[in-house]
């Protein structure tokens, strides 16, 4: 080729190196536009996560705990039949164990038992007379016998009258207070009808329906919050301790009786429908993120973006303990103060600009 041909042929050349290296990468950034997403941010905190079982129930007082430890309340029910004579508390009030707390009409019974100790000490009498002839030989043996089958039979006469005169008085089996009266003097009341139910309001547990796959993690002595009210507007009411974890599954309801005792002047009454959460498990010292930071797929990968000035950065992590609004996370580049995105976070690319709307704040339980 002649020179001045090559000459020519390498100044296009260099020209067409030029015009290709300053139009390819702008026409590429005219292919790949900047994103620059508004998101929402927290920071990873070091925290205790627990893990909880919820339940729902009614307060009631506690049941017999065994040799020493009375129950803490009874329902009463009348013994025998007869006309209420006299009641003598009234439903709030304070009673002592074994008060009268209904009298029913004792009259026949009262008669009764007085016939019976003038006839025990008519038989101690005669008694003590063949006793003494005994002695002197002025009576039989056979005498003697007769004297103590009467007073045997005397006492043992007393004791049936006596037995039934107390049928007649219903009494406290336990101090406490009493929450329901259902008779009036006057009124006839039938053997078997509950009367009235007495409380100790220092032994008071709360009885839980809770679902059996979740009562397999509850173990006596383990805690518990209770609250008149769950959700956005809680209302805790007390603490509490399991007290019970029921063998048995409730027939159709799929479900275990748990009972929690309450504290003494816990503020909660017979009757008073409570919701408890009861810890489970507890994860001191944890790394954990608002949930809403971290997103899960269809294959159960889970990952969250980490902000670096303006950049988002998609992380895989893996998620632990849930506890309200705040989950466990662990991975690469997940360390405390860290900030992620929060609300934004679904769906953001692997890398991409932001722009905070909102400062870095952490998230509550």
């Amino acid at each position: 080729m002649p020179p001045r041909l090559l000459r020519l042929a390498r100044a296009f050349a260099l020209i067409a190196a030029f015009i290709t290296s300053a139009v390819t990468p702008r026409a590429e950034e005219e292919k790949k536009p900047e994103t620059n997403v508004t998101v929402q941010v927290a920071k990873v905190t070091r925290t205790t996560l627990r893990a909880y079982v919820t339940g729902y129930g009614l307060v009631e007082s506690a049941p017999h705990g065994g040799p020493g430890q009375p129950a803490g309340g009874a329902r009463l029910a009348a013994s025998a039949s007869g006309l209420v004579a006299a009641v003598s508390a009234i439903e709030g009030a304070r009673v002592e164990k074994n008060s009268v707390l209904v009298q029913l009409d004792a009259r026949a019974a009262d008669a009764a038992v007085a016939r019976a100790q003038s006839a025990v000490s008519t038989a101690e009498k005669a008694h003590a007379r063949q006793t003494q002839l005994s002695a002197i030989a002025g009576t039989s043996e056979r005498a003697l016998l007769d004297a103590a089958e009467r007073r045997a039979a005397a006492r043992g006469e007393l004791a049936a009258a006596q037995f039934q005169q107390s049928q007649l008085a219903i009494r406290a089996p336990v101090a406490g207070t009493l929450i329901r009266l259902t008779v009036k003097p006057g009124e006839w009341l039938d053997a078997g009808k509950e009367v009235a139910e007495v409380v100790d309001a220092d032994r008071l547990v709360v009885a839980l329906q809770v679902p059996a796959t979740e009562a397999v993690a509850l173990r006596a002595g383990q805690p518990a919050s209770v609250f008149t009210r769950l959700g956005l507007a809680e209302q805790p009411l007390a603490q509490a301790t399991v007290l019970f974890v029921s063998p048995q599954i409730s027939a159709g309801t799929d479900s275990v009786v748990v009972r929690l005792a309450l504290p003494k002047d816990s503020g909660a009454r017979p009757g008073q429908f409570l919701a408890a959460r009861i810890v489970t498990e507890e994860r001191a010292d944890r790394l954990a993120v608002p949930r809403e930071s971290v997103y899960t797929d269809g294959d159960g990968a889970s990952t969250l973006s980490i902000v670096e000035k303006d950049i988002a950065r998609q992380k895989t992590v893996t998620v632990g303990l849930r506890d309200g609004n705040l989950v466990e996370v662990s991975g690469e580049g997940v360390t405390e103060g860290a900030t992620v995105v929060t609300l934004g976070s679904y769906a953001l690319p692997k890398e991409t600009k932001v722009r905070v709307l909102a400062p870095a704040k952490e998230g509550a339980k």
